[in-house]
């Protein structure tokens, strides 16, 4: 069995990647809800329904979120009233969440409403939100713009200011509290190979070594656990992790990365441009294997997911 530890869109291509190559069914998925946020009053997890969507194979891979083929009825005739949509909505991507939240507020599990919304789409990879229990992400900004809060939630600092505010430190809310979704430990123990998705390494796979007892297992599978790099070349391929990583005092490379990783992840892969880091990576007591990270097709995520799956 293989175990994943997901964000959104990075984790999302390689998840395609390696469900190409092996049987969708023997991949457990643990993913980021940090994220998550109400509005319009509904419950959205966003990086839980980028995961969703392209193992379904029903992701938009032109704007790397939301669904193919979407439509804005709802999202237009809501901009005509004035109301809020700084936040996109699609009308496929709304009856998401309108499922969820009327299945969250009948008492069932988050756990078990992302099951349901996977089966529903066709998906056989087991996807386990990192907790049933709320933990936000909340962003304290270095020089809050006019009029704006010091601390913000994610989805605000990421979207609506377009991420663009430096920033000075993260928290995650309700960490210290929460557990870890039925299953996610489970999955960790028995796993014969955990991989960390090319993810934001502070905001999406943060949230979920925060949940108590998630670091502490991959700790003791470390000799299984293989970490992709989400920079290459001294940049982020999406997003603002590069920026977060220089803002929070850690350094904007593969080799900054590894240094988070190493505790809890025996083997690192990076990209070719980054071939000159080996030693330096190799000195902190993990594995370094060089490889085309880039996916950008269907294709080179099966590629990738090979030379993952082959690094232990």
């Amino acid at each position: 069995m293989l175990v994943a530890l997901a964000g959104g869109v990075g984790a999302a291509k390689l998840l395609a990647g390696v469900t190409a190559v092996v049987d969708p069914a023997e991949v457990t998925t643990v993913v980021n809800t940090g994220d998550d946020l109400v509005l319009h009053g509904l419950m959205i997890s966003p990086d839980i329904d980028s995961v969703t969507y392209a193992l379904a194979g029903t992701d938009n891979t032109e704007t790397g979120w939301g669904i193919a083929g979407e439509t804005w009825t709802v999202a237009e005739s809501l901009r005509a009233l004035g109301g809020s949509t700084w936040f996109q909505l699609g009308d496929r991507d709304l009856a998401t969440h309108l499922y969820r939240t009327q299945r969250l507020a009948e008492g069932a599990s988050l756990s078990r409403v992302t099951a349901e919304l996977a089966v529903a789409r066709g998906v056989r990879t087991t996807l386990l939100p990192m907790s049933d229990q709320p933990v936000r992400t909340r962003v304290t900004l270095a020089d809050p713009p006019l009029g704006e809060s010091p601390e913000v939630a994610f989805q605000d600092y990421f979207v609506r200011l377009h991420h663009e505010v430096p920033v000075r430190a993260l928290r995650f809310d309700g960490a210290d509290e929460a557990r870890p979704a039925p299953g996610v430990l489970e999955a960790i123990g028995a796993a014969d190979l955990v991989v960390c998705c090319p993810s934001n390494p502070v905001v999406s796979i943060g949230p979920i070594l925060a949940v108590p007892g998630i670091r502490t297992a991959l700790e003791a599978r470390r000799d299984r656990v293989v970490a992709v790099s989400p920079i290459v070349a001294g940049a982020a391929i999406r997003g603002p992790a590069d920026r977060l990583l220089r803002e929070l005092g850690h350094e904007a490379s593969a080799l900054g990365v590894a240094r988070l990783y190493a505790p809890w992840a025996a083997t690192f892969v990076i990209d070719e441009a980054d071939g000159g880091l080996v030693p330096a990576i190799e000195a902190l007591g993990v594995r370094c294997v060089v490889a085309p990270t880039l996916m950008t097709d269907r294709a080179r995520a099966a590629a990738l997911a090979k030379v993952v799956l082959d690094a232990p």
